[in-house]
């Protein structure tokens, strides 16, 4: 963050999720610095699957993508999955709406 914090040339939000790391003694102590430095830290809320794009990603997979069938053993399985990545963008995409 104090590398990042020197390239900041206007008013910066950082989003930041709730690991450990991001709530440490060490962190939380650097807060007040880059606020000088016009840098907010935004905490997501504690469980926010829709602002995570790969929660967004794993349950069109789990509800849409794959069928009962792809979960008959994990060669199935295996085999629906890399099906699913590898048509990524093709064959299964993610419309965002506003």
């Amino acid at each position: 963050m104090d590398e990042f914090s020197k390239t900041i040339t206007k008013k910066t939000v950082i989003c930041l999720d709730n690991a450990q790391i991001h709530h440490s003694k060490e962190f939380k102590t650097q807060i007040s610095k880059w606020k000088k430095l016009d840098i907010e830290i935004f905490y997501l809320p504690k469980y926010s699957p829709h602002l995570n794009s790969i929660e967004i990603l794993w349950r069109k997979i789990k509800y849409e993508w794959l069928r009962a069938k792809d979960y008959t053993s994990w060669q199935t399985l295996e085999k629906a999955l890399e099906n699913i990545f590898s048509g990524f963008g093709n064959i299964y995409n993610i419309i965002f709406k506003p």
